[in-house]
């Protein structure tokens, strides 16, 4: 189906839009007002703007049932801070009870059951539990309508970034595999980040890829390569030759067996290829498709 999203409702827009613009990580921000009192919310329309200057941006919209406003965000037209607290997948239960639409002035720390840590420069708390804390000063709201369900950018300087040391490793870099980040998807759904679901591409070289058309008829034109196993074939800067020294049983196997069918060696031969790709031996598996040239 085509949707126009002019003749669609507001909660219509919402409802395919936060399906397939997904996943979202989650923004769960504690922010103080003039007063002093805390408010904590976390929030999926958020992400990595800007890494010099470090700038993340968040949207607290306006509710699409009665157009009010968040008090997120009348908190930082008041003071303009706030705390991003990564959610991970040990409080998302509790992450999202904290967006219930509590009255103005209840703490959401207390009634989601988190520990308020002081922040070192700014004034909102920190989630004590979160393993990633963001000090943050709001550099700009930009509202981007008047009706319901429009978002206002909340545009944040990151200005000191808190790294729990378990995730850490001696040289003081990142094991993605250990976060288990939590990101939001459609409705109630969430999926979990973790070491099952992880994997990994390669970035493109600094030398250009060659490029998928650049790939001999045979393998761009093949009825088992996927788009993706092409495009990790097509990463490479030129076209490899065939190595003699590569040694390969199960290659040696599919030429013995099948030198005398060429359509079912290059089958055999696109069919172990591809599984290497899968494993990401993108050196071994051209050395297994030159094979049959």
């Amino acid at each position: 189906m085509t949707f126009d999203l002019k003749d669609l409702k507001s909660a219509e827009k919402q409802y395919y839009l936060q399906h397939v613009i997904a996943p979202r990580p989650v923004c769960f921000a504690s922010t103080i007002n003039k007063e002093g009192k805390v408010n904590l919310s976390p929030f999926s329309f958020f992400n990595l703007f800007s890494s010099n200057p470090p700038i993340v941006i968040f949207s607290p919209a306006r509710r699409i049932r009665d157009n009010t406003t968040k008090h997120t965000l009348e908190n930082v037209l008041e003071v303009p801070e706030v705390v991003i607290n990564i959610v991970t997948h040990d409080m998302v239960q509790q992450a999202s009870l904290a967006s219930c639409e509590f009255p103005k002035g209840v703490n959401e720390f207390i009634k989601a059951g988190f520990t308020e840590e002081p922040a070192t420069i700014i004034k909102p708390p920190m989630v004590k539990e979160s393993k990633v804390k963001m000090e943050c000063t709001v550099i700009e709201v930009k509202p981007l309508g008047t009706e319901g369900g429009a978002g206002n950018l909340i545009i944040c300087e990151v200005l000191k970034i808190h790294i729990d040391d378990s995730l850490l490793d001696s040289n003081k870099k990142m094991d993605q595999r250990k976060i288990n980040h939590v990101a939001r998807l459609g409705s109630d759904w969430y999926c979990a980040v973790n070491e099952n679901n992880l994997f990994q591409v390669e970035k493109p070289n600094t030398q250009i890829g060659i490029g998928v058309d650049a790939l001999p008829p045979a393998i761009r034109d093949s009825k088992i390569l996927t788009g993706n196993n092409l495009g990790q074939l097509a990463n490479v800067n030129e076209l490899p030759a065939i190595e003699p020294s590569f040694d390969d049983a199960h290659l040696k196997e599919i030429i013995l067996y099948y030198s005398i069918n060429p359509d079912e060696m290059e089958k055999e031969l696109h069919t172990y290829a591809k599984k290497l790709l899968e494993e990401g031996k993108v050196k071994e598996a051209w050395q297994v498709l030159l094979a049959g040239n």
